[in-house]
């Protein structure tokens, strides 16, 4: 009784406190969805959907001091529920076997491959001999060799030869697992032609207009800005990223200026920020009309409607749906007379993500940008009400960018490490360089070339734009020059993320002296990740590449090929070597548990060559043409069954880890690996 009566009086304490905790709970179901060993069934679907409204039944007939826990239980299985109930709705057939022939489709989306090479997504697709109940909905297509026949838009039907196979699972056990990234998206197979694109039929007049008036106010962009200048206006503008080049993209990526890239929540808010600024001013500057209707309202209004036609212009993807979403309770809550940025603020943009798309959750745009505006909220919070430091009023802003940058920075810090395996040394200052021409000059420039475009006087806004942007490029391709400007960190196991963020989120939302406990998970969540072990042995999915590693470093049995496997392995390790480098530290004979040989044997000529003792282990990228070999052989076909392996130091054959058996049987992953 006295630890009831103890606990239903913590949660007394924290009354006015506790609906920033209803995402959190949503999200610990949703997680629970995800990392289930296999699909639940419609029955447990039935079981939890009756216990969610039988636990907020009792939520509500009981006192203060259970209902808190009843209403998280409930949240927890609703959102379980809700994932999977997403999960369902977008099942959408994906292909089976690799195929070759003609493709034809409507383009629905062009952007740019990891390779730099022009990708089309295709909706409408038609393959040949293949009936519509096993055609996928979506495939995408890079267009590599030469093309330039006709400018791919939005609406056009296209035709070309390719290559098409299933969207692969992830390249080692436990890592990133595009089948499910693929499945949401409703990717049902993904490819590539070398034969020129041919245009079918062009986009008929009224189809797909806000993606033909992007492409077309990206293209508009760029020919007045000329080069990566250009690609990088029409991204903030559009979201079109299809012109921005792979060297800048990685100049970004190392000064931590990517995030620019992106049109989320410092685009979206800035354009809010710009436009409610203006039409305050508006307001003011017409005291007839000012003094008599609620400005402040009315300007909030007029600027959530621009950042409806912002996210409609820019495509709505999921970064920029869970900014608008952000963007939108705060300036709602402006109308209503209510504190614009508050947790409770945070809170309900998250249940609104978190409601339309669940599976936004594992994704590193979700966490980041939730890291970082819970944090900023918290800190400048804590920091309202408490008496300004002394020194002169310009060191305010000032210190403001230099605060906010930092809590960002450090919020976002570890989820950008575990997703992406690095971080950069000088992020820190470029930000610091870069977010206020941001805000001071980019977008209030593009907010006011959109709206002199109609009229054919924006070449002004965009002049002045594009310094900006030069300013930023030549900011990210310094500090990217400096030396070591990058870091890497090895990959954190499955636990350590979640860990950090209860640890946060307690340290954030509890009440009281209690919240020091959110120390202890992350501070074990940062031990576990300091002894993170990375895989001895690991074995690409089709068999066509092994790493192994090696006092220097993993080595790679190939120079060439398989380079997203290649990349993904040493960013996992922590290393920053390219793969001609790791190759090059592959020395034979690499000796395997039990002392014998482990051999890479490639094509069917290396098939029928393959010459073993027993004890060794061959790799084949092909199926085995001898199944009377004496060593352990791992071929194409039994690859296809287990996806990729790992083996850790001092494990035996029997201990090895199979990707497909670390993600389970999912819908996902239950058709493309037969």
């Amino acid at each position: 009784m006295r630890i009831s009566a103890a606990i239903g009086s913590a949660f007394l304490r924290q009354r006015g406190h506790l609906f920033p905790w209803a995402p959190v709970c949503l999200a610990v179901g949703i997680g629970g969805y995800f990392a289930a060993p296999a699909e639940p069934g419609a029955v447990f679907y039935a079981a939890a959907a009756v216990g969610a409204m039988a636990l907020a039944v009792l939520a509500w007939r009981s006192g203060p001091e259970a209902a808190p826990i009843l209403i998280a239980l409930a949240l927890i299985l609703a959102g379980l529920c809700l994932a999977g109930a997403r999960a369902h709705m977008v099942a959408a057939p994906v292909l089976e076997w690799r195929y070759y022939g003609p493709i034809a489709g409507r383009i629905v989306a062009v952007d740019r491959s990891s390779s730099d090479a022009v990708r089309l997504t295709l909706d409408g697709v038609v393959l040949e001999d293949t009936p519509p109940v096993r055609t996928p909905r979506r495939v995408r297509v890079s267009l590599h060799g030469q093309q330039g026949y006709f400018v791919p838009e939005p609406g056009q039907r296209v035709a070309m030869t390719g290559h098409l196979a299933p969207p692969s699972g992830a390249v080692e056990p436990g890592g990133f697992d595009f089948r499910r990234h693929a499945w949401f998206a409703r990717l049902g197979a993904i490819g590539y032609t070398r034969a020129p694109a041919v245009l079918m039929r062009a986009a008929p007049r009224g189809a797909m207009v806000l993606a033909r008036a992007r492409m077309a106010l990206s293209a508009r962009v760029q020919a007045a800005l000329p080069g990566e200048t250009g690609a990088f206006a029409a991204v903030i503008m559009t979201g079109d990223r299809s012109g921005i080049g792979q060297e800048t993209l990685e100049a970004l990526r190392i000064s931590n200026l990517a995030h620019l890239l992106a049109i989320s929540g410092l685009h979206m808010g800035l354009l809010a920020g710009v436009v409610l600024g203006a039409l305050r001013l508006l307001f003011a500057a017409v005291p007839v009309v000012g003094l008599r209707v609620p400005a402040r309202k009315l300007s909030a209004g007029g600027a959530l409607l621009a950042a409806a036609g912002y996210l409609a212009l820019s495509g709505g993807n999921v970064a920029t749906e869970r900014a608008f979403v952000m963007v939108a309770v705060m300036l709602c809550a402006v109308i209503v007379d209510r504190r614009a940025i508050s947790l409770r603020a945070v809170a309900v943009a998250a249940i609104v993500v978190l409601l339309l798309r669940p599976e936004a959750l594992l994704g590193p745009g979700f966490q980041m940008s939730f890291a970082a505006t819970t944090a900023l909220v918290a800190v400048f919070g804590w920091l309202r009400g408490r008496a300004p430091g002394r020194g002169p009023g310009w060191a305010r802003p000032v210190l403001a960018v230099v605060l906010s940058s930092a809590v960002a920075g450090l919020a976002t810090a570890p989820v950008a490490a575990a997703h992406f395996n690095q971080f950069a040394r000088y992020g820190l200052l470029a930000n610091l360089l870069s977010v206020p021409m941001m805000g001071a000059l980019v977008m209030p420039a593009a907010v006011l070339a959109a709206a002199l475009m109609p009229l054919g006087l924006e070449a002004p806004a965009l002049w002045v734009m594009g310094g900006g942007l030069d300013w930023i490029l030549e900011l990210a391709h310094r500090i990217a020059a400096l030396p070591h400007a990058r870091g890497a960190i090895v990959s954190p196991g499955a636990g350590v993320l979640p860990l950090l963020a209860v640890g946060a989120l307690w340290g954030i939302l509890w009440q009281g002296r209690a919240r020091l406990v959110g120390l202890v998970p992350m501070v074990a969540a940062l031990a576990l990740w300091m002894q993170a072990e990375r895989p001895m042995i690991l074995i690409s999915g089709d068999g066509g590449l092994v790493g192994v590693m090696t006092p220097q470093g993993r080595a790679l049995s190939r120079e060439r090929g398989s380079s997203f496997v290649a990349r993904n392995w040493l960013e996992n390790d922590g290393d920053t070597a390219d793969q001609a480098a790791a190759a090059a530290r592959w020395s034979e004979p690499i000796t395997v548990p039990g002392g014998g040989r482990l051999i890479h044997a490639r094509g069917k000529r290396g098939a029928r060559d393959l010459s073993c003792d027993a004890g060794d282990w061959a790799v084949l990228n092909v199926p085995a043409s001898n199944r009377d070999l004496p060593c352990r052989v791992i071929d194409a076909k039994s690859l296809r069954q287990s996806g990729a392996l790992a083996l850790g130091a001092g494990d035996t054959w029997g201990e090895i880890r199979r990707a497909n058996d670390v993600a389970g049987l999912r819908l996902w992953s239950r058709q493309g690996d037969q």
